[in-house]
């Protein structure tokens, strides 16, 4: 087990979690997760591994899989009804982003949307909160070490950016073991999930060269150990690897992400699709629409860097969309649109959203509704 701080105190490794029991100080404690890691049984084994804390545990599932505002209203009403005095999150980026935002919401007024990024909300985010330790058990997100949750708002039914320094957890966990029952297919989505978040921080066009080192590690740990983790779910050393890649990905992005993930993010609001997934099935078409530009130096330069990382890993290609499509068809990506139920008419909506998404404000290149229309046709 190993620990750093960027800033976020990092445990990483084997031993992670048992290491975390050392340094809870708090009574009683929120735990927020979903109900399938409730029926998988893995509550369980991290309440058993936690058990000598000293502190108590109350445990909320009531997190959907693409989180929305009642979410967080219910969480913030079950801490201050069981009077807890801090939280932990387990779970994927669904409860981590939940728990930061309870975390804050609990001691501030309604409506939640006041807070978003949308209506420079970080700032009226003040006081002292409570601890909050995040414990991700999928390697995608990365939201352990982010200072930003994603919530469906009601009166828009959009997914909203909440942004504040304050969101960000107090220890983050990486213990694989505790990804090893992740199913293969989710193993690959939330793995191209955190893929996808390097890739596009590293093409945005701004400047934080500092976010461009990590997000091209992160890179390379994915494409050296994501096919891994997808066959053998004990492959521990390969399951922290890509915990790594995960948290690297969402330490990059505060650069800012780009148009894959404007056209992600409606397919998972409108019609529930998991977000790594949704990302897996857009990547190569928004890497073909930006391939076949006329680029500048500086911006082939960025992909040529990409390109090299996939060569050095042994996918030599002259074209990144055909070399994403085909390693994500070997992690068991089923391509095309239609074969997760969305249909030719649902792409101007879709296309009316990704456009309203800020995502795409940093992409490469600029791209207009029409272009974001285009990609989804290609994608159908």
């Amino acid at each position: 087990m190993n620990q750093f701080s960027f800033p976020t105190t990092i445990l990483h490794g084997e031993g992670a979690l048992a290491e975390l029991a050392n340094r809870i100080a708090e009574k009683k404690l929120m735990l927020v997760t979903d109900p399938g890691l409730v029926k998988a049984g893995v509550v369980e084994q991290a309440l058993a591994e936690l058990a000598d804390c000293g502190a108590a545990f109350e445990v909320f599932d009531g997190v959907h899989p693409n989180p929305i505002e009642a979410d967080v209203e219910a969480g913030a009403a079950f801490y201050i009804e069981h009077e807890c005095d801090g939280l932990l999150a387990l779970g994927g980026g669904s409860a981590m982003d939940v728990a930061k935002v309870i975390r804050f919401f609990a001691s501030h007024p309604a409506p939640l949307a006041q807070y978003s990024i949308l209506h420079n909300g970080g700032a009226k985010i003040t006081g002292a909160l409570p601890p909050f330790y995040a414990v991700p058990t999928t390697a995608g997100t990365g939201s352990e070490v982010g200072r930003g949750a994603v919530i469906t708002l009601r009166d828009t039914g959009r997914k909203t950016l909440f942004v504040a320094p304050p969101l960000m957890p107090t220890i983050a966990v990486l213990e694989p073991v505790l990804t090893a029952g992740l199913p293969p297919h989710l193993t690959a989505a939330t793995g191209i999930d955190a893929f996808t978040h390097c890739l596009e921080s590293y093409f945005a066009p701004v400047y934080h060269p500092m976010a461009d080192g990590v997000a091209l590690e992160g890179i390379r740990l994915c494409l050296a150990h994501l096919n891994a983790a997808v066959t053998d779910g004990q492959d521990l050393a390969s399951r922290a690897q890509m915990q790594m890649a995960a948290s690297m990905g969402a330490v990059a992005f505060q650069k800012d992400l780009g148009m894959v993930h404007s056209l992600a993010h409606p397919l998972s609001a409108r019609h529930g699709t998991h977000h790594g997934l949704a990302n897996a099935l857009m990547l190569p078409d928004s890497m073909a629409f930006i391939e076949e530009t006329d680029l500048t130096a500086a911006q082939l330069q960025r992909i040529q860097s990409i390109r090299t990382l996939f060569a050095e890993a042994g996918r030599a290609g002259d074209s990144l969309a055909d070399e994403t499509r085909t390693w994500f068809e070997e992690l068991g990506i089923q391509f095309g649109l239609k074969n997760h139920g969305i249909t030719a008419d649902d792409l101007g909506p879709l296309a009316d959203e990704a456009f309203a998404d800020p995502c795409h404000a940093t992409n490469l290149i600029p791209v207009t509704r029409d272009d974001l229309a285009a990609v989804y046709r290609g994608a159908l």
